[in-house]
């Protein structure tokens, strides 16, 4: 049997071992500093790119930048398009002052009682646009200074509602508001006594028919005209000054237009144009006994004198009360009203606005028919040797 002698020393083994294990670690190390140079040269080559193109945007920058303040009318330009940018902001924040006449008419008495109005005043600067007047209270009759007659004025405002929306087509589709004729000739809110209000649709008005389809069509020389089809728009027409019109009511027909089912229970309208209201809604409710549908209508959140309430003495609406005589030396009552209305009623972006009266009656015209009626001088206080003004309280 052979046997093996080993001649080397167990100190000489380990030396050997060491030896190969820093030849390793070496060999690591270089490799690992070879792959760091490669990753620091892709890097390098990167970054020098990237410049590269910096530099080249930078060039194209300063190239347009140049040619643009050479342009010698940019301030004019760059005014003019601020101002248009600034055009949906003055809008959303425009007032109309004219609708002061509406809630006017709408307030005021039309019986036989009367208020006049006068040194009227809107100020639009207050957290609601209030309105401020001297008024006078006259019941026309025995005993002519009547407190009765301010206190339903005082009462009626409580009852104050406005109304807006937008009129729309048998598809739902929005009409432009200047398409839309509201009143008569006298300024008057077209109405019929039997079926309520209604306007005049000018139907084919420039860009009036939104459900309409447009056609792109080529003439002989190439050019390209827009015509617009009405032969899938169906509606019956009348002729009203001369231009052609459709009538839409912005009372719904309850009835007629249940019976041709395009006004369902819930008050949801389809199908036929119409009133599309963002205060008022409407419902009905079968009679059983009569098999005949109760109709009703509701407006809640659109109270028009926000201070009708109000009791203190620096908000309530009507302040301070007194006996005097009028221009024809008639006995009335005298009365100071700081009306806060809502700032939605005077809203230039909003379409169709109405004052609603306590009776549920609309009021929508600026026309001098019928306010010329609503304002008078001033009363006078009365006269220390004036006893029928001093003594008269109206049975108050």
């Amino acid at each position: 049997m052979a046997r093996e002698i080993n001649l080397v020393p167990d100190i000489k083994g380990e030396m050997i071992k060491a030896l190969k294990m820093r030849n390793l670690i070496f060999f690591i190390c270089i490799m690992a500093s070879l792959f760091s140079v490669a990753v620091i040269v892709v890097f390098a080559l990167i970054s020098t790119s990237q410049q590269s193109v910096v530099n080249g945007k930078r060039s194209t920058l300063d190239a347009l930048s140049a040619k643009i303040t050479g342009y010698e009318d940019l301030s004019e330009y760059l005014t003019v398009k601020d101002q248009l940018g600034n055009l949906a902001t003055i809008s959303e924040n425009k007032n109309v002052l004219l609708r002061v006449f509406s809630l006017l008419t709408a307030l005021l008495p039309t019986n036989g009682d009367e208020i006049k109005v006068s040194e009227l005043n809107v100020d639009f600067n207050a957290e609601y646009p209030t309105i401020t007047f001297d008024g006078q209270a006259d019941a026309k009759t025995s005993p002519f200074i009547d407190y009765n007659v301010l206190e339903a004025f005082k009462k009626s405002m409580q009852y104050m509602r406005y109304d807006y929306g937008d009129y729309v087509d048998k598809n739902g589709e929005i009409i432009p508001a200047y398409c839309m004729i509201e009143s008569g000739d006298d300024g008057a809110t077209l109405s019929d006594a039997t079926n309520g209000y209604y306007a005049y649709w000018l139907i084919n008005g420039e860009g009036c028919n939104p459900s309409a389809k447009n056609t792109q069509s080529l003439d002989d020389e190439g050019t390209s005209s827009s015509t617009q089809s009405n032969a899938t728009i169906d509606y019956p027409t009348e002729n009203y000054n001369g231009q052609t019109v459709v009538k839409i009511w912005r009372t719904p027909q309850f009835e007629t237009w249940r019976k041709t089912s395009n006004m369902d229970l819930d008050g949801t309208i389809s199908g036929v144009p119409h009133f599309e209201s963002k205060c008022t809604t409407y419902s009905g409710a079968i009679n059983s006994t009569t098999n005949t549908v109760n109709w009703g209508s509701k407006n809640e959140n659109c109270v028009l004198i926000v201070n009708a309430y109000e009791t203190s003495d620096t908000d309530r609406p009507i302040g301070n009360t007194s006996n005097g005589r009028g221009a024809n030396d008639e006995l009335v009552a005298r009365f100071s009203a700081n009306l806060k209305v809502s700032a939605e009623f005077f809203s230039f972006k909003n379409n169709h606005v109405l004052a609603v009266g306590p009776t549920g009656r609309y009021n929508v015209t600026d026309s001098y028919v019928q306010i010329q009626n609503m304002f008078g001088q001033r009363a006078t206080d009365c006269a220390e040797n004036d006893t029928a003004c001093n003594n008269s309280n109206g049975g108050s």
